[in-house]
């Protein structure tokens, strides 16, 4: 069983924090994204699933507005974005993690949460050269701000050391403090477990509740990690080839059997029966 095509239209529009719209997406002759629709409904975790090649970092990256969509339209809360830069969509409220870390290595992690702050900062120039008080009233707040957001993600302890140094799990960490530090009313996290052991997946799922829960945002992810996928999400959206094949709970993804067959091929899926 999957949502049908009216669920994200019967959502009242007060709980809805982004709506994609018929996104289709092409290099030269191919489709990449084909005639998608997306719906974000407010402070819920939604997973955007399915196999290699499916589309899924294509349709983020439309989101984020580092690709363009050939046609159709993205809609932050009531704010058109189709076509905005992607600072500008971060300003608006949209803040997200790469499946690559892209931290500044010889930056600490409180710097690196401060880089973050640049666009919430009002002190020009003028006022940064000769550190009006102003500008140190604005510097005060950006470092309380940054070592708020560090324990908040379990790192407190680890504020002065350079990003480099820091364990994989605590950069994943300081990667998802570095994008709160935008105040995003949606995070998106692009395959936010990689590399992790089971055990540290399941302490990243419970984070993930937290995250949603005491920052009232809502969190898109892609993952491959089935059983984090299965536990952390309020919604899943699967695409395969570029098109959408499925939207619906934990459960009605787990027994449906086009999902199933991306995954498994036809083959493997009788063998399942």
């Amino acid at each position: 069983m999957t949502t049908s095509p009216q669920t994200d239209a019967s959502l009242d529009a007060g709980t809805v924090k982004l709506h994609a719209d018929r996104i289709t997406v092409k290099f030269g002759g191919l489709v990449a994204v084909n005639d998608v629709s997306f719906t974000i409904p407010g402070q819920s975790v939604v997973s955007l699933i399915g196999p290699n090649g499916a589309g899924k970092t294509t349709f983020f990256n439309v989101l984020t507005g580092l690709y363009r969509a050939t046609s159709g339209r993205v809609v932050l809360g009531e704010t058109d974005i189709t076509n905005l830069v992607p600072h500008r969509i971060a300003a608006l409220g949209m803040a997200r993690t790469f499946q690559n870390i892209r931290l500044f290595g010889l930056m600490t992690a409180e710097e690196n949460v401060k880089v973050a702050m640049h666009s919430k900062l009002h002190s020009g120039p003028f006022h940064t050269i000769v550190r009006t008080p102003r500008q140190r009233r604005e510097e005060r707040k950006a470092q309380e701000m940054a070592r708020e957001l560090l324990e908040f993600v379990g790192i407190g302890k680890v504020a002065n050391e350079y990003a480099r140094n820091l364990s994989y799990g605590d950069q994943r960490r300081l990667e998802v403090a570095r994008a709160l530090a935008l105040e995003p009313s949606i995070l998106l996290l692009d395959e936010p477990t990689a590399g992790m052991n089971p055990q540290e997946s399941g302490r990243f799922t419970q984070f993930v509740h937290r995250v949603r829960d005491e920052k009232d945002l809502s969190v898109l992810l892609i993952e491959h990690d089935m059983s984090v996928v299965m536990q952390v999400s309020d919604r899943i959206t699967v695409l395969d080839r570029g098109e959408k094949i499925a939207e619906g709970s934990p459960d009605d993804i787990r027994s449906d059997t086009r999902v199933i067959e991306a995954y498994l091929g036809k083959s493997g899926r009788d063998k399942t029966t």
